[in-house]
Protein backbone atom coordinates (compact mmCIF):
# COMPACT_ATOMS: atom_id res chain seq x y z
CA UNK A 1 0.00 0.00 0.00
CA UNK A 2 1.53 3.47 -0.92
CA UNK A 3 -0.18 6.71 -0.13
CA UNK A 4 1.39 10.15 -1.50
CA UNK A 5 0.85 12.85 0.79
CA UNK A 6 0.23 16.64 -0.56
CA UNK A 7 0.76 19.25 1.98
CA UNK A 8 -1.15 22.82 0.88
CA UNK A 9 1.62 24.55 3.83
CA UNK A 10 5.05 25.44 2.95
CA UNK A 11 5.62 26.55 6.19
CA UNK A 12 8.58 24.48 7.65
CA UNK A 13 7.24 24.77 11.28
CA UNK A 14 3.41 24.11 9.74
CA UNK A 15 0.96 22.63 12.05
CA UNK A 16 -0.41 20.92 8.98
CA UNK A 17 2.85 19.45 8.59
CA UNK A 18 2.48 18.09 12.09
CA UNK A 19 -0.48 16.81 10.83
CA UNK A 20 0.45 15.13 7.75
CA UNK A 21 3.39 13.26 9.94
CA UNK A 22 1.50 11.90 12.29
CA UNK A 23 -1.36 10.51 10.06
CA UNK A 24 1.17 8.90 8.27
CA UNK A 25 3.40 7.51 11.16
CA UNK A 26 -0.17 6.33 11.84
CA UNK A 27 -0.51 3.44 9.37
CA UNK A 28 1.72 0.63 8.00
CA UNK A 29 1.18 2.36 4.38
CA UNK A 30 4.40 3.56 2.46
CA UNK A 31 4.73 6.92 2.03
CA UNK A 32 6.00 10.15 0.40
CA UNK A 33 5.66 13.29 0.32
CA UNK A 34 4.90 14.95 -3.18
CA UNK A 35 7.29 18.01 -3.62
CA UNK A 36 4.50 21.12 -4.94
CA UNK A 37 6.63 23.86 -3.91
CA UNK A 38 8.54 23.63 -7.17
CA UNK A 39 5.33 23.42 -10.09
CA UNK A 40 5.67 26.11 -11.87
CA UNK A 41 2.52 28.26 -12.06
CA UNK A 42 -0.53 26.42 -14.20
CA UNK A 43 -0.65 27.47 -17.68
CA UNK A 44 -3.04 25.21 -20.17
CA UNK A 45 -0.73 26.11 -23.32
CA UNK A 46 1.93 24.47 -21.35
CA UNK A 47 -0.05 21.20 -20.66
CA UNK A 48 -1.89 21.20 -24.34
CA UNK A 49 -1.94 18.08 -26.59
CA UNK A 50 1.42 16.71 -27.16
CA UNK A 51 3.50 18.86 -24.98
CA UNK A 52 5.99 17.84 -22.59
CA UNK A 53 5.07 18.72 -19.20
CA UNK A 54 7.80 20.61 -17.31
CA UNK A 55 9.51 18.08 -14.79
CA UNK A 56 7.95 18.61 -11.89
CA UNK A 57 4.58 18.51 -13.02
CA UNK A 58 5.84 14.92 -14.50
CA UNK A 59 7.27 14.03 -11.16
CA UNK A 60 3.79 14.95 -9.43
CA UNK A 61 1.60 13.21 -12.40
CA UNK A 62 4.07 10.11 -11.85
CA UNK A 63 3.95 9.71 -7.95
CA UNK A 64 0.02 10.20 -8.44
CA UNK A 65 -0.17 7.04 -10.65
CA UNK A 66 2.19 5.24 -8.53
CA UNK A 67 0.22 5.51 -5.39
CA UNK A 68 -2.88 3.95 -4.04
CA UNK A 69 -4.02 6.47 -2.19
CA UNK A 70 -4.05 10.15 -2.39
CA UNK A 71 -3.80 12.12 1.79
CA UNK A 72 -4.03 16.12 1.17
CA UNK A 73 -3.37 17.91 4.18
CA UNK A 74 -4.11 21.89 4.25
CA UNK A 75 -4.97 25.04 5.86
CA UNK A 76 -7.43 27.30 5.01
CA UNK A 77 -6.22 30.68 3.83
CA UNK A 78 -8.36 33.64 3.57
CA UNK A 79 -11.52 31.26 3.84
CA UNK A 80 -10.22 29.11 1.03
CA UNK A 81 -7.51 26.94 -0.71
CA UNK A 82 -4.17 27.42 -0.51
CA UNK A 83 -2.56 28.57 -3.78
CA UNK A 84 0.26 26.26 -4.20
CA UNK A 85 -1.83 23.18 -3.57
CA UNK A 86 -4.63 24.64 -6.07
CA UNK A 87 -2.10 25.10 -8.25
CA UNK A 88 -0.95 21.56 -8.25
CA UNK A 89 -4.27 20.18 -8.21
CA UNK A 90 -4.81 22.33 -11.84
CA UNK A 91 -1.81 20.74 -13.09
CA UNK A 92 -3.43 16.88 -12.56
CA UNK A 93 -6.74 18.08 -13.95
CA UNK A 94 -6.16 17.09 -17.33
CA UNK A 95 -4.51 14.00 -16.43
CA UNK A 96 -6.32 10.90 -15.31
CA UNK A 97 -3.83 10.05 -12.25
CA UNK A 98 -6.51 11.17 -9.97
CA UNK A 99 -9.14 9.30 -11.50
CA UNK A 100 -11.20 7.00 -9.08
CA UNK A 101 -8.36 7.24 -6.84
CA UNK A 102 -9.12 6.83 -3.14
CA UNK A 103 -8.70 10.14 -1.45
CA UNK A 104 -8.80 12.03 2.40
CA UNK A 105 -8.37 15.62 3.00
CA UNK A 106 -7.52 16.36 6.13
CA UNK A 107 -7.72 20.38 6.80
CA UNK A 108 -6.00 21.80 10.37
CA UNK A 109 -6.78 25.27 11.76
CA UNK A 110 -5.57 26.92 14.91
CA UNK A 111 -9.05 28.17 14.47
CA UNK A 112 -11.98 26.91 17.36
CA UNK A 113 -13.79 26.68 13.96
CA UNK A 114 -11.48 24.64 11.79
CA UNK A 115 -11.47 25.09 8.02
CA UNK A 116 -14.45 24.43 7.05
CA UNK A 117 -14.38 26.54 3.81
CA UNK A 118 -11.01 25.15 2.12
CA UNK A 119 -12.46 21.67 3.20
CA UNK A 120 -15.70 21.54 1.24
CA UNK A 121 -13.73 23.76 -1.77
CA UNK A 122 -11.26 20.63 -1.57
CA UNK A 123 -13.20 18.22 -1.51
CA UNK A 124 -15.71 19.97 -4.34
CA UNK A 125 -12.54 20.28 -6.21
CA UNK A 126 -11.38 16.57 -5.95
CA UNK A 127 -14.94 14.94 -6.65
CA UNK A 128 -15.01 17.03 -10.30
CA UNK A 129 -11.69 15.65 -10.73
CA UNK A 130 -13.31 12.05 -10.68
CA UNK A 131 -10.92 11.41 -7.50
CA UNK A 132 -12.92 8.73 -5.10
CA UNK A 133 -13.16 11.08 -1.88
CA UNK A 134 -13.86 8.44 0.94
CA UNK A 135 -16.06 10.30 3.33
CA UNK A 136 -14.81 8.46 6.01
CA UNK A 137 -11.04 9.23 5.68
CA UNK A 138 -11.98 12.93 6.08
CA UNK A 139 -11.14 15.34 9.00
CA UNK A 140 -11.72 19.08 9.47
CA UNK A 141 -9.86 19.45 12.73
CA UNK A 142 -10.02 22.74 14.77
CA UNK A 143 -7.56 24.23 17.35
CA UNK A 144 -4.57 22.56 16.08
CA UNK A 145 -2.02 24.29 16.93
CA UNK A 146 -2.77 23.43 20.68
CA UNK A 147 -2.66 20.04 19.66
CA UNK A 148 0.89 19.84 18.72
CA UNK A 149 4.47 19.54 19.66
CA UNK A 150 6.22 22.34 17.82
CA UNK A 151 9.93 20.81 19.25
CA UNK A 152 8.65 17.70 17.54
CA UNK A 153 6.40 18.74 14.43
CA UNK A 154 3.71 16.16 15.68
CA UNK A 155 0.32 15.84 16.99
CA UNK A 156 0.46 15.18 20.90
CA UNK A 157 -3.40 15.72 21.70
CA UNK A 158 -4.62 11.62 21.95
CA UNK A 159 -8.05 12.06 20.76
CA UNK A 160 -6.90 13.90 17.51
CA UNK A 161 -4.50 10.76 16.66
CA UNK A 162 -6.97 8.04 17.30
CA UNK A 163 -9.57 10.42 15.07
CA UNK A 164 -5.88 9.92 12.36
CA UNK A 165 -5.42 6.59 12.90
CA UNK A 166 -9.43 6.05 12.35
CA UNK A 167 -9.10 8.29 8.92
CA UNK A 168 -6.13 6.46 7.51
CA UNK A 169 -7.55 2.83 8.61
CA UNK A 170 -10.33 4.54 6.60
CA UNK A 171 -8.09 6.09 3.51
CA UNK A 172 -6.22 2.09 3.23
CA UNK A 173 -9.07 0.41 3.51
CA UNK A 174 -10.77 2.30 0.33
CA UNK A 175 -7.97 1.40 -1.29
CA UNK A 176 -7.44 -2.06 -0.55
CA UNK A 177 -11.11 -2.70 -1.82
CA UNK A 178 -11.66 -4.02 -5.29
CA UNK A 179 -12.34 -2.01 -7.95
CA UNK A 180 -15.27 -2.82 -10.19
CA UNK A 181 -15.52 -2.22 -13.41
CA UNK A 182 -18.73 -1.69 -15.70
CA UNK A 183 -19.80 -4.66 -17.90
Amino acid sequence: MKILALNGSLRARSSNGAVLRSALALTDATSAAADIAALPHFQPDRDAEGATPPAPVAALRHAVADADAVLIVSPEYAHGVPGVLKNALDWLVSSAELLDKPTAVLTASPSPTGAVYAHEQLRETLRMMSATVVPAACRDLTAIGAKTDPATGTVTDPATLQDLRAALAALTTAAAAPTTTPS
